[in-house]
């Protein structure tokens, strides 16, 4: 159910840019940042990270359908992104953001502090070169569903998996 408000999301993308294809996704749903991933539910999400949390206002978006909420773990350096059908029901990972002091990597190793030729190197044959920014921003599938790694002074600064345009 969520994931069709993620994939929502998703589809817009690919109704204003028709060259995406959808193995272009296939990292989104594939890839992770510690233990979490996009569409895990709060009750898991809640277990994983164990920082203070704040929790933004749900607001609905007639774009997807859905309600939306941020979730920002204090101390930890993670924000995600919830998602649920209905307002104040049961919600999932819509995208995951982490920086500074956090310490988790993704499945292929890249955390914070990584250098931006590991992430080349790690990345390579997901290098969107269209989207990226040689010495500001990677990113891996593309903006409408994917991870993006931004760097300050050669090093990974920020690492972003989701959608980040419609």
């Amino acid at each position: 159910m969520i994931k069709q408000g993620i994939f929502c999301i998703m589809l817009l993308g690919l109704l204003s840019k028709p060259s995406f294809s959808a193995d272009e996704f296939a990292l989104l749903e594939s890839e992770r940042i510690g233990s979490l991933r996009i569409g895990l539910s709060d009750t898991e999400v809640k277990k994983i990270i164990r920082c203070p949390l704040k929790q933004g206002a749900e607001q609905f978006w007639a774009a997807d359908g859905v309600y939306h909420q941020e979730w920002r773990f204090t101390g930890c350096g993670i924000t995600v992104g919830m998602v649920s059908e209905k307002k104040n029901s049961a919600q999932s990972i819509s995208y995951i953001s982490i920086n500074r002091p956090n310490t988790l990597k993704t499945l292929r190793g890249i955390g914070i502090g990584s250098p931006e030729e590991e992430v080349i190197k790690s990345y390579r044959t997901d290098w969107n070169r269209e989207e990226s920014q040689v010495s500001k921003s990677f990113v891996a599938g593309s903006l409408y569903g994917g991870l993006i790694f931004g760097f300050n002074k050669g090093k990974v600064s920020s690492i972003f998996l989701g959608a980040a345009a419609e």
